[in-house]
């Protein structure tokens, strides 16, 4: 085969994968990945409990992986996930320009300036309400499905009311966020029952905002008593970080940190279980130590 075949077939295979084309522009090898999209709808039953947080971490984390990801902000009127990715500035579409004929797809999908394989939709923009329907959100997820992205994680809204059944409605999977709070878990065991309810059986549970030293004097109960409350499989448990605040204001999620946080981590390993790579659990049964510590403990024999 001579030069001019050969760049003949370079160019056809960069047609045909545009994954290529993405991981050569943000420098990582080419995927052999292929097959449909999943679909995952990122929920919880109650507000604040770290559904935006672990929506912008995971889908972060993915991306860093070689995977094209698409997340949607499905909280109409109440959107939040573009200040954690620090894209608030760069939305001029949402999903509703393009329900109107105002815009194209690719015109409201916003490229992370990171990593361009990582793309956002909000769906309306702040203090706007529209009335989304099933089938809106389906078309949607199916058009971004046609583009080429590997996962599409959805930010969905907090409670269990019409903008809940729009979010999940596309959906094929289900993470459920929890925290080690009664009313939290009675919240998510009722979002499980929901999802079962409308034909989704995969769900996985992270839970967010462990504190090892208040399980330690049974302040608050441990992760594997919240699964066992729940059954549902465990995906991961992340620890109580004050540089999820930090990360928030500044726009940059915490699994981009040049030196990570045991949180950071955390959602790391989550996101490496998520795609199927077994990773380890991190150890949350006795409290984080600094070095300063670590070298006490070895001075004094503790």
């Amino acid at each position: 085969m001579n030069n001019d075949q050969n760049n003949e077939k370079e160019k056809f295979e960069q047609k045909t994968y545009p994954t290529n084309l993405i991981n050569q522009e943000i420098g990582l090898p080419n995927s052999t990945i292929s097959g449909e999209a999943r679909t995952i709808v990122v929920t919880s039953g109650k507000g604040g409990v770290g559904k935006t947080t672990a929506t912008a971490n995971l889908g972060m984390s993915i991306a860093r992986l070689g995977y094209r990801v698409a997340l949607i902000d499905a909280d109409i009127g109440l959107r939040n996930l573009d200040l954690l990715l620090g894209l608030e500035n760069r939305i001029l579409y949402t999903a509703m320009d393009i329900l109107e004929g105002q815009c194209r797809l690719d015109q409201a999908l916003i490229r992370d300036k990171r990593w361009k394989n990582l793309s956002l939709l909000s769906i309306s923009k702040n203090r706007q309400r529209y009335n989304v329907t099933r089938k809106n959100m389906e078309n949607l997820v199916k058009s971004i499905c046609s583009l080429g992205y590997h996962f599409i994680l959805i930010d969905c809204p907090a409670g269990i009311d019409v903008g809940f059944i729009n979010a999940i409605s596309p959906a094929e999977e289900a993470l459920i966020v929890t925290t080690p709070e009664i009313t939290a878990i009675r919240d998510a065991d009722r979002v499980a029952g929901l999802l079962e309810a409308n034909g989704i059986y995969n769900a996985k549970l992270l839970v967010n905002r462990v504190r090892p030293d208040m399980i330690q004097r049974n302040d608050m109960m441990s992760v594997k008593d919240v699964q066992e409350m729940l059954g549902i499989p465990l995906l991961g448990a992340i620890p109580e970080d004050n540089h999820v605040i930090i990360s928030t204001n500044r726009g940059e999620p915490l699994v981009l940190k040049k030196k990570l946080t045991l949180s950071g981590i955390a959602f790391e390993n989550a996101a490496r279980r998520l795609i199927g790579k077994q990773d380890y659990f991190i150890d949350l049964t006795t409290p984080y130590k600094g070095i300063f510590q670590k070298v006490q403990d070895i001075i004094f024999g503790a």
